[in-house]
């Protein structure tokens, strides 16, 4: 998934908070309040987080190459990200948000040929997003317009901008049924997807598990537990990008990961504690040119699936009050 797809998930949980500051005598606007207005909050103020992966071998090749170049291995991958969702402006129809996010990716990596040599690589990525939303009527539903433009780089300079712009409806909001549909279009010459569509799906089951359901970011099972935990089960994709410069040229290197497993999160006052674990499956990575498209690569390679070990903390100082 896109990096620019990550930011139309986050603006699409931004603008489902911004239902609460409608119209009042609207009740699919007032119900879709307990989108938000929850203990774990979807998107949240403030975000750290950690990652660490087990080693695992990959494949690589270069484009338009007839042979493949030697096997080699990931000895060490560690993560740390930080983001930010604020908002700038709130009036009943309209808001303005951003988006801030840092990520910095190391790794140790072993070249499993006659040589063994071993190399560590340092990245660090930031991007920055606004978001300008409006609520309104469609089909007498609930409504909700938003473009986004954001810009992303490395610790050098800034490197890309990309324009997003999001049109979603609400179809049901009510005590255990919420879905909301809606269409991504993307302007960024780079994207692998230029449109995709927006699902948000809940349904509170009556044995207390909650299917949450946000396409195509994640797909989880969840369940309150004790006084303020939450036990989760499923899949999520993210996404870890880095630009770079060889030659006197800007490259990209891009991949999707799908993490798949268990997740405990435990809120104590304004602050969300979080532990994941499982298994994480990366389909392709690749190296491209900045200024071309992901498809026209100079480099891709394959990993082997490898455990991931997530720690994270988070604040929040609107999720645990009530409407």
């Amino acid at each position: 998934m896109h990096s620019i797809q990550q930011k139309a998930i986050t603006s699409l949980l931004l603008l489902l908070s911004t239902l609460s500051f409608a119209q009042k005598k609207d009740s699919i606007q007032k119900r879709a309040v307990v989108f938000v207005a929850d203990k774990f909050p979807s998107t949240r103020v403030l975000n750290v987080e950690y990652t660490n992966l087990t080693p695992y071998k990959f494949s690589q090749k270069l484009e338009d190459s007839n042979f493949n170049l030697p096997e080699s291995k990931v000895k060490n991958f560690q993560q740390i990200k930080a983001n930010a969702n604020l908002y700038f402006f709130k009036k009943e129809k309209w808001t303005i948000s951003t988006a801030l996010n840092y990520k910095y990716t190391t790794a140790n990596i072993d070249n499993l040929s006659s040589t063994m040599n071993e190399t560590k690589q340092n990245f660090h990525y930031h991007s920055e997003a606004v978001t300008a939303s409006h609520i309104s009527k469609l089909w007498k539903k609930t409504a909700i317009y938003s473009a986004t433009l954001s810009v992303d780089g490395n610790e050098n300079s800034f490197e890309r901008f990309r324009g997003l712009l999001t049109g979603s409806i609400m179809i049901t909001a009510n005590e255990r049924t919420k879905l909301l549909l809606g269409l991504a279009v993307i302007i960024d010459p780079s994207s692998q997807v230029p449109t995709f569509p927006i699902i948000s799906y809940e349904h509170k089951f009556k044995n207390g598990w909650i299917a949450d359901i946000i396409l195509p970011k994640r797909v989880m099972m969840k369940k309150n537990v004790f006084n303020n935990g939450r036990f989760s089960l499923g899949s999520e994709m993210d996404v870890t990008s880095f630009y770079f410069n060889q030659s006197n040229k800007t490259f990209e290197f891009r991949q999707t990961e799908i993490n798949s497993g268990v997740m405990y999160e435990h809120r104590i006052g304004d602050f969300i504690g979080t532990v994941k674990t499982g298994l994480r499956s990366i389909p392709t990575g690749r190296i491209f040119e900045k200024n071309v498209s992901f498809n026209d690569y100079i480099y891709e390679y394959k990993p082997k699936s490898s455990f991931y070990f997530n720690f994270g903390i988070s604040y929040n100082p609107f999720g645990n009050k009530k409407r």
